[in-house]
């Protein structure tokens, strides 16, 4: 983890004096204080630190509305409300103006501590998850070809893509939950469906149901397999797979989701098949 310069924000000497001593020996370094909202905004602006601890109640203003000060400067500073005050309706508040943890005064040093620790890791682990999470999926593709079918396959395309596509008359949707959510998707035609699932089952299927059951296995394993990789790589991801959904038919369109996905080509001896991964950050979850 980096090192984290902290802003204090609140309107109390003592408490400001308190959460400073905390900090301090905890070895965070504590770059500034404000106690209203112009000071906050100036002082974000001049030590742009990477969190804030902010009181509820400030002169002429709260604790949202300097978070929002905040964010309309940096989106990326994470904001701990430090109060007094804490019901259910100013919770829900905070978590709505994206308050990343809430504590309640008076301020006990291991709670504050482990607070800082796991809002600052969460952005550690979505980037581990964010810089690694392809590369795995691909494997995981590659791998359970092999296994399962005794073949292998080449990469020939990766891109991403924020646009509706055409499927090619199949598609297998395996959500994927965790510390974050996202979603692996595999896309093929008919013909290569058919192929694929006849190397699965090393026969012709029956029919449609076996071969999507084939197919939806197929893929289950490959998600689960690649979960799997990169929960080992760090196991606070927690990630697990949920039951394929299948889509087939004529000119069936897959919507986009609304996070970043990455989309590679393989070329295999079935077919060409699509993989299109991705996750979001969601909602963070308070201690």
């Amino acid at each position: 983890m980096g090192k984290i310069k902290i802003v204090i924000v609140d309107d109390s000497s003592f408490s400001i004096a308190f959460i400073k001593n905390i900090l301090e020996e905890n070895g965070y370094e504590v770059v500034g204080e404000a106690g209203n909202l112009e000071e906050v905004k100036e002082v974000i602006r001049e030590k742009k630190p990477t969190l804030v601890t902010m009181d509820m109640t400030l002169p002429g203003t709260d604790g949202l509305e300097c978070t929002r000060a905040i964010h309309e400067i940096d989106e990326t500073i994470k904001v701990i409300v430090v109060s007094s005050m804490m019901d259910e309706e100013i919770i829900k508040e905070a978590r709505d103006n994206k308050v990343s943890a809430y504590i309640q005064k008076p301020v006990d040093a291991d709670e504050l501590i482990t607070a800082i620790n796991r809002v600052m890791a969460s952005d550690e682990l979505y980037e581990l998850l964010q810089q690694e999470h392809f590369a795995v999926f691909k494997e995981g593709l590659m791998d359970g070809l092999n296994r399962m079918t005794k073949t292998s396959l080449t990469y020939k395309e990766e891109y991403a893509s924020d646009k509706e596509y055409e499927s090619d008359g199949m598609t297998i949707i395996i959500g994927i939950i965790g510390k974050f959510s996202g979603r692996m998707l595999i896309d093929l035609s008919k013909e290569t469906s058919h192929n694929l699932a006849t190397a699965l089952l090393r026969r012709e299927p029956k029919n449609t149901d076996e071969l999507l059951a084939a197919l939806g296995e197929f893929s289950n394993i490959v998600s689960g397999n690649a979960c799997s990789i990169l929960n080992r790589k760090n196991k606070a991801l927690g990630l697990r797979v949920a039951p394929p959904s299948i889509l087939h038919g004529d000119s069936l369109f897959i919507s986009t989701p609304n996070f970043r996905t990455t989309t590679a080509i393989a070329e295999t001896n079935f077919g060409d098949i699509l993989l299109n991964v991705g996750f979001k950050r969601g909602e963070e979850k308070w201690i």
